[in-house]
Formats: C-alpha cells, sequence, structure tokens
C-alpha cells in the first residue's frame, strides 16, 4: 500500500483516520512540506499522527515550527525534527533551546522565497534567481547572477517526500478548498509533495463542490483525511488592558 491511494470505490481517496493515511509513507530521514501560517490552516491532526509513528531525524519546510506544545512543537518536543527551513521561529522557546545548543539545524528562508521555493518544486523548476536575500547572511554559499545589472541569488525549488496541508472543505476525490487566511502555505505545500495528504473540516461527495472555487486540483492530493472537529488555538492573544 505504500504510496498508494485507498480507493475503495475505485475512486476515493478518503482514508479512515489521520494514523491510517501516514501508514507506510513516512520514514526516518525524510523531508517534509507542511502547510500553515503561525497556527492557521496547520494540519494538526496529520501532526499528531506524525509524532505518534516515531520517525526521527525530519528536515521540515514549514513557514514557522508552531508553538511550544501544540503544532510542529510536537514534534520538536520528542526531538524527531532534525533541520527546519522557515521563516519565522520567534514564537517557540523550545526551538530556540535546541537550536542554541546545536540539537537542530536551521536553514532560514525568506518568506516569499518559502512559498516560490514549493510552487517551484511543484511546478517541475529546479530552481530560480531572487534579489530577495541579496547582500545578507540568506546568499551565503549561494550562485549569484546579474541580470540587467541587478545582482540575484539562486534559490532551489523544494520537492518534499511528503506534503502534509490543511483545507476547509474536499471531496472525495481529493480537490481542495482553503478558507480566508488558512490557504497561505498550504496550495504552494501541496504540489511539492511527491506523495500529499490532506486533512479537511468538511467532506463531500464528487460533484457537490463548484469548479471554479477549488485551490489544490485533486490531481495533486493522494490521500485525504476528515477532521470535522479541529483544535484551534490563538498563537498570540493580544486583548485591551
Amino acid at each position: 500500500m505504500n504510496g498508494q491511494t485507498q480507493r475503495a470505490d475505485g475512486l476515493s481517496k478518503l482514508w479512515p483516520s489521520a494514523q491510517a493515511a501516514l501508514e507506510g509513507i513516512v520514514r526516518d530521514g525524510m523531508l517534509l512540506a507542511i502547510g500553515g501560517f503561525g497556527l492557521c490552516g496547520i494540519p494538526e491532526a496529520l501532526i499528531l499522527a506524525l509524532r505518534s509513528t516515531g520517525v526521527r531525524n525530519l528536515t521540515v519546510a514549514s513557514n514557522n515550527a508552531g508553538v511550544d506544545g501544540w503544532g510542529l512543537g510536537l514534534l520538536l518536543e520528542r526531538h524527531q525534527i532534525r533541520k527546519m527551513i522557515s521563516s519565522y521561529v520567534g514564537e517557540n522557546a523550545e526551538f530556540e533551546r535546541q537550536y542554541l545548543a546545536g540539537e537542530l539545524e536551521v536553514e532560514f528562508c525568506p518568506q516569499g522565497t518559502l512559498a516560490e521555493r514549493m510552487r517551484a518544486g511543484g511546478a517541475g523548476i529546479p530552481g530560480f534567481y531572487t534579489r530577495t536575500g541579496v547582500g545578507t547572511l540568506v546568499a551565503e554559499g549561494k550562485e549569484r547572477k546579474e541580470f540587467d545589472g541587478v545582482e540575484y541569488i539562486l534559490e532551489r525549488g523544494i520537492r518534499a517526500d511528503v506534503a502534509l496541508v490543511k483545507a476547509w472543505k474536499a471531496d472525495t476525490h481529493g480537490n481542495l478548498i482553503y478558507r480566508r487566511t488558512a490557504r497561505n502555505f498550504n496550495p504552494n505545500a501541496a504540489t511539492c509533495g511527491e506523495i500529499t495528504v490532506a486533512e479537511a473540516e468538511i467532506v463531500v461527495g464528487p460533484g457537490e463542490l463548484d469548479p471554479d472555487e477549488i485551490h489544490t486540483p485533486g490531481i495533486f492530493v493522494h490521500r485525504l483525511v476528515h477532521n470535522p472537529h479541529p483544535e484551534k488555538r490563538i498563537e498570540r492573544r493580544t486583548v485591551r488592558d
């Protein structure tokens, strides 16, 4: 069943649980692309299932590493992540501790560049030039080239072994719709996985989604999980005195 979709009716990609959906496709040392921005749009059920597998030495490309005790922070607590490719890491004290202690490797990547690296990987583009990061630590060790007298650096596309994403609504063929801010990195992450697993709050039958509203076509999604009651936490609650 490794790498295959579950097709009870010949077309359905729906799996009975997040644990079942990850069975046979995750392993030590793999590269994952994971959607979300802060705690918004993270595939929380799939992250919990990934933690329970016990896989280790993971490289994770994601905008951030969640917070202490939730999201990717759960994997950090168990030292399952070896390297993070991220643009923002300021909400996670355990991330900071592991990095400063030399237990965690970090590749900082500007936010727009990270999104484009995922999109490029999904489009079969191995690399692209960008001005973002020129003259900073981000440019160290990267190829540089001038176009029309302006310096650019080469960034590599990301092609992940497995991508984990969160949708608001899906059909059983794997077509996905994201909701508002939760759209963030999810569409790009969904395209760049050799195998993409999605979780959705609402799952409907084929033909029930308006084709014009679909953000990720089902051709990119291999496995689907229904998570009708997600635990939606606030990354940082700010209120008036």
